[in-house]
């Protein structure tokens, strides 16, 4: 493939490290929703290196460690050895982090950062519970909303609860679906699971509270249940943001996150990646890395 040319205000990255999503290989399943180019180049989550930067844009330099998830959703082509993305969708790595964290951390943090912030509006003190707090955007969730100063429910499976210990939660409880044995009231609810969950959730949501799904859509039935109880229910689809990722990078640096991988592959087992998380059972993210096998330069601009 071509290594991809710019547009004004992007930027060239030496793709280093890109995260594996559940997104991504429901989008493979799927044909990509519309939302592919042919060819297709998978890939949401980057990590890497400035290697050139458009005339005119001067938020990033070249040499510069960055990481992402630049123009969700359509994919950041990050299965690749080269992506273009615009400077502004990006951030600078935290200091100490090895390209794979950096590449695990841009969709799920993102999604954690915007369910808890805009959606459900988390003030510091407020109560939330984060169910399946051992996947990938429950764990940055619990570690997210203790940063922002809430009290903090995590529910998992008991052997994915140690993380959310660690970062503060204040209650830790053990449950083979994800969600807590015995109702109590939260400001905010997390919800993963979607569907006739959703509604179950109602009960763990105070009145006046929020419940944010993580799920496109919402039955419009359980619209309506929320509303009876003086719930908010909202759905949240992330957005790429600088901004967004520079708070994240920030609170990685005072100790507050930590990414969590548990399956690093070169780009050329991407299929057994794939396989990988659809089987479901590993501890972490999975990241794949373009450069693993043939490290040099590409040749008159071609890359494979």
């Amino acid at each position: 493939m071509p290594v991809p040319s710019l547009s004004l205000g992007d930027v060239l990255v030496r793709v280093e490290a890109a995260g594996v999503n559940p997104t991504d290989w429901k989008s493979r399943a799927t044909g990509g929703r519309g939302f592919w180019r042919d060819p297709a180049i998978l890939g949401f989550d980057i990590a890497g290196v400035v290697e050139e930067v458009a005339d005119g844009s001067n938020l990033l330099s070249r040499g510069d460690r960055v990481f992402g998830m630049p123009r969700f959703p359509l994919p950041a082509e990050g299965y690749a050895q080269y992506a273009a993305a615009p400077a502004r969708q990006l951030a600078r790595m935290p200091a100490g982090l090895t390209f794979s964290e950096a590449a695990s951390l841009p969709l799920a943090g993102l999604t954690a950062l915007q369910a808890l912030e805009e959606a459900g509006k988390l003030m510091p003190g407020q109560s939330v519970l984060v169910c399946a707090a051992g996947g990938g955007v429950g764990r940055l969730a619990v570690q997210i909303a203790v940063a922002l100063g809430a009290v903090v429910t995590a529910c998992a499976r008991a052997e994915r609860l140690g993380d959310a210990a660690r970062a503060g939660a204040s209650v830790v409880e053990a449950a083979d679906d994800g969600t807590p044995a015995s109702p109590s009231r939260h400001d905010v609810v997390i919800d993963p699971f979607g569907g006739e969950r959703t509604e179950a959730l109602l009960d763990w949501c105070a009145p006046g509270g929020i419940l944010v799904s993580l799920i496109p859509r919402t039955d419009p039935a359980v619209q309506d249940a929320a509303s009876t109880r003086g719930i908010v229910l909202r759905r949240v689809v992330v957005e790429p943001s600088g901004a967004g990722l520079e708070r994240i990078a920030e609170w990685i640096e005072m100790g507050h996150l930590w990414p969590h991988v548990a399956l690093t592959l070169p780009l050329a087992d991407a299929a057994q990646a794939h396989r990988a998380g659809e089987r479901g059972g590993l501890d972490g993210k999975i990241v794949l890395q373009p450069w693993h096998r043939s490290r040099g330069r590409i040749a008159e601009g071609m890359a494979s």
